[in-house]
């Protein structure tokens, strides 16, 4: 039990943060849990698989999800401005 205590904790910070973005009605407040719950997801996938290249893919999942979380926070806050 003492082992899953780590997967434990990463999976009920990525169940608050999901029940957060379901019950927050500005979008642009969703966007930071959003990111949590990438977290949780690399952390928790980082946990489960016993091997090195898990990590490597907890990275790459972790990485991609804060660019789309990025991405998606630009598109909405209008982007670049012609004269910046």
């Amino acid at each position: 039990m003492e082992g899953q205590l780590p997967l434990a904790v990463c999976a009920i910070v990525g169940l608050f943060a999901a029940a957060r973005i379901l019950l927050e009605p500005d979008t642009l407040r969703k966007l930071p849990y959003l990111n949590v719950v990438g977290f949780a997801v690399a952390g928790s996938i980082a946990l489960l698989i016993p091997h090195p290249l898990a990590i490597l893919a907890a990275s790459a999942y972790f990485v991609g999800s804060t660019l789309e979380s990025n991405a998606i926070a630009s598109t909405i806050a209008g982007g670049k401005k012609p004269g910046d």
